[in-house]
């Protein structure tokens, strides 16, 4: 009896949309997707950070994703979500435009960020995705969120 062997590696994605373009993030970040919910606005803070929610009795900040990917920001509409994700001990809040899908990509089909953008804005990214008709860009949440650097960067 032949066992099957995987040569390739997959990771597990969750896929969202912000404007036009679909994004992912590793679902190994992702503690859970909430609905739009009341934000508290806290004085002094970059324009990106939207506030802070009480998540079950902890409090989170909360980060306007297109604001900080430089993005033109939108309102808010019945499909906007925030996504809680988790990096390192930090919990933290992203809004999204639309929660897309869960969906598993070969790494193979994954373009290195480097060589597809070259720019302080390769940084934020990991990499694309390539699927069948499209194209998914994948974040990294460490240098969206900030962990490990002095200042952020985003035009």
């Amino acid at each position: 009896m032949e066992e099957e062997i995987r040569t390739q590696t997959e990771i597990q994605l969750v896929a969202f949309k912000l404007g036009r373009e679909e994004y992912g993030i590793s679902i190994l970040q992702v503690q859970e997707i909430k609905r739009m919910t009341d934000i508290t606005r806290v004085p002094y803070t970059p324009d990106y950070i939207r506030g802070v929610m009480n998540l079950r009795g902890s409090v989170l900040p909360v980060l306007d994703l297109k604001k900080r990917l430089g993005l033109e920001s939108n309102e808010i509409t019945d499909d906007t979500r925030i996504v809680i994700v988790k990096v390192d001990d930090l919990s933290v809040g992203l809004i999204v435009d639309a929660v897309s899908e869960v969906m598993t990509i070969a790494q193979e089909n994954i373009e290195n960020s480097q060589t597809v953008v070259t720019s302080v804005a390769a940084n934020y990214l990991d990499g694309v995705g390539k699927l069948e008709n499209r194209l998914l860009i994948l974040l990294n949440l460490e240098a969206i969120i900030g962990i490990n650097q002095e200042t952020a960067k985003v035009g």
